[in-house]
């Protein structure tokens, strides 16, 4: 037996308290799950487990609105992403809204504004949480986006800004109001965001978006296509050091979710944080990954693959 894969052995065999606590408060995003992927998911994930159904181009809303009724029945909780910028118009939105919360009975979206031109009435997230009449539909929380390492088109002290107006705006119809943020590779840059979004007087639950099992390729195209250059930086820096050469098939965010939780532990100021889990390499492999990470027991493969 390999040094290394003994060590992984050993250290999954001792798994602190404080990562199971903090792995099994998470989250998962699902990008157009078809039926069959739906129902492994319902023999997969704990009951109510919240499912965000991710706003992809041509996804019309009956599709939308069948999925969550589909992940309702299946025993879990959907949450639909409302990208502000797809939006035609305020009637399209109210017959959206319609659907999933008399089909679905979801009481639970995530506002995004969406990387396109505006198409309709919503310029950005900001105008649905304000002139989506959200409440009045039958909404009772909504999510918000941030970004721990910043973002190509906005400036930082303007992101800080949204996440206020957008906050006080939802609370102010009765919203409750938790935070998404983009997916990192870098717990210590997520740490620096989140203790600096405590100092700001922001003390919102924080969803820290995790990258689930996935190539290494997959992971790359991702990150660039996101933004996400800091961690792309790191992740790189990591092959050329040789971890990703000793990795066969994904990686998961074994690291990420044992640096977060021993922080969640120590550092009260961080407050409310939980994992989110991005599905790059598929809905089915991360939920089976959380669902392992949350009982503390990812195999010794699946331990060396861990970023």
């Amino acid at each position: 037996m390999g040094a290394r894969l003994a060590q992984a052995i050993a250290a999954e065999a001792d798994v602190p308290a404080e990562r199971t606590a903090f792995a099994q408060r998470f989250s998962i995003e699902a990008t157009r799950p078809g039926a069959s992927e739906i129902a492994t998911l319902a023999t997969t994930l704990p009951p109510g487990t919240q499912v965000y159904l991710s706003a992809v181009p041509r996804l019309d809303a009956a599709e939308l609105v069948a999925a969550a009724v589909r992940i309702r029945k299946a025993g879990l909780e959907p949450v639909a992403h409302i990208a502000a910028r797809r939006i035609v118009s305020a009637n399209h939105l109210s017959e959206l809204l319609k659907g999933l919360t008399g089909e679905a009975d979801m009481r639970r979206l995530l506002v995004i504004g969406g990387d396109v031109e505006a198409s309709g009435s919503f310029s950005d997230a900001l105008a649905v949480i304000q002139k989506g009449a959200l409440r009045a539909a039958g909404i009772e929380e909504i999510g918000i986006a941030a970004y721990p390492e910043g973002h190509n088109h906005i400036a930082p002290g303007r992101l800080e800004a949204a996440l206020d107006e957008k906050t006080a705006s939802a609370t102010a119809q009765g919203l409750k109001v938790h935070i998404v943020s983009q997916f990192s590779f870098s717990p210590d840059q997520v740490l620096v965001w989140l203790r600096q979004l405590r100092a700001c007087g922001i003390a919102t639950p924080v969803k820290i978006g995790l990258a689930g099992p996935a190539s290494v390729p997959a992971l790359l195209r991702y990150a660039k296509r996101c933004g996400v250059t800091a961690s792309l930086r790191g992740l790189v820096s990591g092959a050329a050091a040789g971890l990703i050469g000793q990795i066969v098939g994904n990686v998961g965010p074994g690291g990420m979710i044992d640096a977060l939780a021993a922080a969640d532990q120590n550092d009260q100021q961080l407050g409310d944080i939980a994992p989110h889990y991005f599905s790059f390499g598929g809905v089915v492999e991360t939920a089976a990954y959380a669902c392992e990470a949350a009982r503390g027991t990812l195999g010794a493969t699946r331990a060396m693959a861990n970023l």
